[in-house]
């Protein structure tokens, strides 16, 4: 093992512990509740659940994951905000692959100059 490696802490951090819950359509949606917990296991009232959505988007390249945070304080917020949460992510995804293209493109631009010794 490297040096770095050495360095990881694997400290688990037992005041941010959260128990999963999913939950799907089978069709389009799925969505993980992820509940407070303390270290013991019992639910920590005194946070908030986290709902995370997750679909995918099918490609030419195959299956395009989209996932992003959702809104709301119980699952029927969480299900309200799934479909514009994921029109968000959409929407940055595309235009981080645009960015992508364009440095592509400038890099080959640039990698194409001919240099002409005078």
């Amino acid at each position: 093992m490297n040096e770095e490696g050495q360095n990881i802490d694997f400290t688990v951090d037992q005041t941010n512990l959260y128990r999963e819950e999913s939950y799907t359509d089978l069709k389009v949606a799925s969505i993980r509740k992820l509940v407070p917990i303390r270290a013991d296991g019992s639910e920590d009232t005194e946070r908030q659940p986290v709902f995370l959505g997750h679909t995918q988007l099918m490609s030419p390249e195959g299956p395009v994951p989209l996932q992003a945070k959702l809104e709301g304080g119980n699952l029927e917020e969480a299900m309200a905000a799934f479909p514009a949460a994921m029109q968000q992510a959409l929407a940055e995804m595309m235009e981080q692959v645009r960015q992508m293209q364009r440095q592509q493109q400038n890099q080959q631009r640039d990698d194409s100059r001919i240099i002409i010794p005078r």
